[in-house]
This record gives C-alpha cells, structure tokens and sequence, in this order.
C-alpha cells in the first residue's frame, strides 16, 4: 500500500512533508517506510476515513499501540520492532492527529476518537488485544478500555493522563486564540523545549526526534482539528470508573517524569484493581522512547505472564 520514491515516501498516495533524507535515525526511516494507510467506515461520516497505521508482526494475540497528544505513530518507532518480534503490533494514529484524514466535517473529540478507534479495532483485528497507551493514548486506552471491555485482553498505560483532569483550556480556543496557541505549539522551538522537557537525558532531545515530532504539522486541517479537540474539552479524569476495569494492567512510569509528574502513578495503581505498577529509573516522560528496551521486556513480560495465569485458570 507504500510506494517508495528516491527522496521521500508515499503514504496513501500523499507524500510526506519532509523527504526521509531529513530523517537520521535508522529506527525513523524504517518506520517511515512502512507507514500505511487504510479507509476506514464509521458512524462518523458517510465517507470513510483515511487511516495512518503501522503494523510489524504476526504472532497472536496481537497488540496496539496509541501516541500521546498532537504526536503520530512515529513516537513508537523504537518500541514497535521489539514487540513486533514476539506480536502482530499496531501503532494508529488517533482521529484528530498523526497523518489520519482529518475531514473538515468531521468531529474530534474524544468520543468521536474511541468511535474511529472501534471501528479500526473491528476492520482489521477483531479479537480481543493489548491496548498499549501512552501519555494522552492511555487516557484513550481507558476510555476504549471501559466502553469495549470485550475487545480487551490486557491493558498497559505508559506516564498516563487520565487519572487527574486536565486545564480547562477549550473555553479559550476560540479565534483567533486558538489559531495563536496552535501556531505557537506549531513552533520548533517551542516543540524542542518540550522535547528537553519529556526526556531524563537530554540527548535524546536529537534532531531526529524533533523531525518526526514535526512530520505531522502540515498535513490538512492540523490547525483546525487540534483547536477542535481541545474545544471539547479533551480528556479529563477517568478516577470514578476506574473500579470498574477488569483487565490485567500493567502501569510504566518514568521516575523523573517532568510532564506528568509522578503521583499519579500510584494512583492509578491504587485505583485499579487488577494493576501492577513499575518505575523505570533514570527515564522521563517517554519510556517507550528513552528506554525501549526496558519497555519492551516489561511488557512482553506482563503479557506473557497474564496469559499464563488465564491458562492456569482453566485447568483442572
């Protein structure tokens, strides 16, 4: 469904806006390689809606991957090769971001996210996963998580939001505002010092992280959507439901975490009943790209261990 050409790449007959020479890590380039896209039917529009997504792997049961806020599926560059090795894996990119359509018809909101996100679910798996989310994509996991609980198998949220609400900023995304605070996350540099800001080690703050986390910006109605998004309110606190979840959880949190902090790792723990947290040390905001092999072992680790325990529950 990719076609390569000399300086760039195709995805759904779209090229990128920036040629993969600008990209320097192998881990970046091989992801960019392998970007497809796929149109996908939803209630949300009698048009389908074009869909970015990644997918390494074969070996069930299969996993999916979900990017945090105004970030893509290049966010798990590092992480999707080493789960891919032992799982059928996916990294979608989110209604509202990454380079999935964004229709100027179309809702963005979470509700129409989890919407776009079954119906993908549904096209292409159709059996019950490991929803992987981090940052922002594990409040989308805990809402997927508690509305489809049949499509779930394991849960894993990395440095999560969803536990603690968030500002009230839509009531002030209007224009021209919104179109101000959106050009100003637009900006390299302010994208660089969230950058420093994600990460332990400032070194990974590269400039090859800062082209994949800039890839998306000039794709179609980015501006419109994210002023959308956050109009309605974003994601706020899951806290009150979170008893009600009954899937293994696994929660993965970097122990210098400057974005999110760090008590809501307890928290979550606390609050969910069937959960099992662990720090990784010396790791920011984004273990799945400070640390991945870490990740990786621990959530292969979890998964494996949770269907050893489903298995041993059936014998007699």
């Amino acid at each position: 469904m990719t076609a390569e050409i000399s300086n760039g790449f195709y995805m759904a007959n779209r090229i990128l806006p920036l040629p993969l020479d600008y990209l320097t890590e192998a881990t970046s380039i091989t992801l960019a390689k392998q970007i497809e896209c796929a149109e996908v039917l939803t209630p949300l529009s009698p048009e389908p809606i074009a869909t970015a997504y990644v997918r390494q792997g074969q070996d069930n049961p299969p996993m999916v991957l979900l990017h945090g806020f105004d970030s893509s599926v290049f966010e798990f560059r590092r992480l999707l090769p080493l789960l891919s090795q032992r799982h059928e894996t996916w990294a979608i990119d989110l209604l509202g971001f990454g380079f999935t359509n964004r229709g100027a018809n179309l809702p963005f909101s979470p509700a129409a996210m989890k919407t776009h996100l079954y119906a993908c679910w549904k096209a292409w798996i159709n059996q019950p996963i490991t929803l992987v989310g981090a940052s922002m994509g594990g409040a989308a996991a805990l809402d997927f998580a508690l509305t489809y609980p049949e499509a779930i198998r394991n849960l894993v949220l990395i440095g999560s939001a969803g536990f603690t609400a968030g500002p009230a900023m839509g009531k002030l995304m209007i224009p021209p505002v919104g179109y101000l605070a959106t050009a100003f996350l637009r900006n390299l540099k302010v994208r660089q010092s969230i950058s420093l800001k994600a990460y332990h080690d400032a070194s990974f703050a590269s400039p090859d992280a800062l082209r994949c986390a800039a890839l998306h910006l000039n794709q179609t109605n980015w501006q419109q959507a994210l002023i959308a998004f956050t109009r309605s309110g974003g994601y706020g606190s899951f806290q009150p439901q979170l008893a009600q979840l009954q899937r293994p959880t696994l929660i993965l949190w970097g122990a210098q975490d400057r974005i999110l902090g760090t008590e809501d790792a307890e928290k979550f723990h606390q609050a969910i009943s069937q959960s099992q947290l662990i720090w990784i040390d010396a790791c920011g905001h984004v273990p799945h790209l400070e640390k991945p092999q870490v990740t990786a072992a621990h959530i292969l680790d979890f998964v494996r261990a949770s269907a050893d325990s489903a298995c041993s529950e059936f014998k007699f």
